[in-house]
């Protein structure tokens, strides 16, 4: 590529509306360029890394024996109803056709799958299959945000798993995590394994791969004794215990107070000794009283999964209604709703509201003044005792990367997927669905190489591995030696950039630390003179004076020191 020549459109500042790292810098290196509220162009730079993660991604799944296919983003309606998802999931596009049958753009492609195994898989001899895909999916998002971390529209590697039985979909989880362990150890990435929560997949169990970074939208809690990891919506951790004092129940004034730091203040105590009350309508049980320590906050997730069925926050109106005082006084004495207790509040006694505006309940147990069910229900925090070795858990900020679950048998059965078994006998299919964001994996590698000049790529996923920089492009003498080495690239199997702009020098060195290229070659008068170039690492930022005919074998050996740390 010769930048004169190229798309590369480089910005000195970094945009204003954007907040990540990766954001800012895939816009300031010319990768990308935003078209809508999260629907992205991806420019010749930023397609390329796209190219190279991708090619990473197809030898591990075809070394585990996946069928690369291609799925339509147009999914009719049927078989999503089929699946019993059609309703139910705000961020699908729906549409209609010219004749007003419904359909939509696919999220993901469970039912697509499950469709064609009821077609092409006849019996257990067709069995174990791997199909996968790289293709467009089309999301919905409510707040489309962190350029190509949450958007619209985006890659994504799908593949899905055709088991006989459980004990074979393990395996083929196994295979994927194997897999999917490799494709993110070549793209250069930190990464965590951890456990998760199903959600609108459904399914035995699932896993994430997350990449800590500052811009990630999930968080996960680790336990750096053990290895125990999860995301936190279904993290467990042990929080210290307060010092319980001997109290009988009472009641007590609290006039104006309706915060926890509000009644803490003014009964002298910690906020670990009292209780938060809070007030939620489920889909199908109506009104339930969840109670969480005073410090700690409630994970909604938890709760939708303790309860079986999704839920949301009561209005006013609706407290007061079910329980006769105002958000602020409520508490669980007394009221006629089912309330459900976070595990750890099994022992001591606590302040709770008094459903009375005004004043509170002090000494209250749970189980003994009131009944209860006792589930996982509070969000983990750092610090807390990992429940496997009882170290400190840590808790950080991570982009998910990947996902593998292991669906079962709940689309094959819904969309009649089966296959006779040795015995003649007819069986569902066992599925298993793995995911993996290309654009994900480029930007959280941004996120946790860039330094304070911008990217600095992994020499697997970099879009070129040499920029060449001709100091003085009007110099014979520099134009001849940046293109010798520019066309011995090329014939040595290294992707090259020649900057021949007619630029000054600060600009070429800034765009080049900027765009993150692992190797940079500048070709300089006095350089030129003595016969010698400039050969400099982009992420250790080492120089060396080369001759003009042992460049590539400095940019090799650049390579090799650095793939091996």
């Amino acid at each position: 590529m010769r930048r004169s020549q190229s798309l590369v459109p480089t910005l000195r500042e970094d945009p204003a509306d954007a907040e990540a790292l990766s954001h800012k810098l895939m816009l300031r290196a010319g990768l990308i360029r935003q078209l809508g509220a999260g629907i992205y162009l991806f420019l010749p730079l930023g397609q390329r890394v796209l190219d190279k993660v991708n090619a990473i991604i197809r030898e591990e799944m075809n070394a585990i024996g996946g069928q690369e296919i291609t799925m339509p983003v147009i999914h009719p309606a049927e078989i999503w109803k089929q699946s019993g998802r059609w309703e139910g999931i705000p961020e699908m596009f729906k549409l209609q056709d010219r004749y007003g049958r419904d359909l939509c753009l696919g999220m993901t492609h469970e039912e697509v799958v499950a469709w064609l195994a009821a077609r092409e898989i006849r019996s257990y001899r067709d069995l174990p299959q791997i199909w996968y895909q790289i293709q467009t999916k089309e999301r919905d998002e409510a707040r489309p945000r962190s350029g190509v971390l949450r958007t619209r529209e985006f890659l994504m590697k799908d593949s899905y798993t055709l088991d006989p039985d459980v004990a074979a979909l393990d395996r083929s989880y196994g295979a994927h995590d194997r897999a999917y362990r490799r494709i993110f150890d070549r793209c250069g990435l930190r990464y965590w394994v951890v456990q998760s929560d199903t959600g609108m997949m459904g399914g035995l169990g699932s896993h994430e791969f997350m990449a800590p970074a500052a811009a990630g939208e999930d968080e996960i809690a680790i336990c750096e004794g053990c290895g125990y990891a999860a995301n936190v919506e279904i993290a467990r951790g042990v929080p210290a215990p307060p010092a319980f004092p001997a109290w009988t129940r009472e009641e007590v004034a609290t006039p104006g107070a309706r915060t926890i730091a509000e009644v803490s203040r003014l009964l002298a105590i910690d906020p670990r000794l009292t209780i938060k009350s809070l007030l939620y309508i489920g889909k199908t049980s109506g009104p339930v009283l969840v109670l969480v320590r005073g410090d700690h906050a409630l994970h909604e997730r938890k709760l939708a999964r303790a309860l079986g069925q999704e839920v949301r926050p009561a209005h006013p109106d609706e407290v007061r209604q079910h329980l006769g005082a105002p958000a602020g006084s409520v508490g669980p004495v007394g009221a006629r709703v089912t309330v459900l207790a976070d595990e750890h509040l099994k022992d001591g006694v606590y302040v709770v509201g008094a459903n009375r505006d005004g004043f509170h309940l002090r000494g209250v147990a749970p189980g003994r003044d009131f009944d209860c069910r006792f589930a996982d229900l509070h969000t983990v925090t750092a610090g807390e005792a990992c429940v496997q070795c009882g170290k400190p858990l840590v808790v950080e900020k991570a982009i998910e990367i990947g996902n593998i679950f292991k669906l079962g048998t709940k689309y094959s059965v819904a969309l009649d997927a089966m296959y006779l078994d040795e015995s003649g006998r007819e069986q569902p299919i066992v599925m298993g669905s793995y995911g993996i964001g290309p654009a994900r994996i480029a930007a959280a590698a941004i996120e946790q190489l860039a330094d304070g000049d911008g990217i600095v790529w992994p020499w697997s996923i970099a879009p070129l591995h040499v920029y060449i920089v001709c100091v003085n492009v009007k110099d014979q003498a520099q134009r001849a030696a940046a293109e010798a080495i520019y066309d011995a690239c090329r014939t040595h199997g290294l992707e090259a950039m020649l900057d021949d702009r007619d630029e000054r020098p600060g600009v070429k060195f800034k765009d080049a630390d900027l765009l993150g290229i692992p190797v940079r070659v500048t070709v300089g008068n006095s350089l030129v003179k003595e016969g010698v170039v400039e050969v400099r690492s982009r992420k250790t930022r080492q120089e060396s004076r080369v001759p003009q005919d042992k460049v590539i074998d400095a940019v090799h050996a650049i390579r090799a020191t650095e793939s091996r740390n």
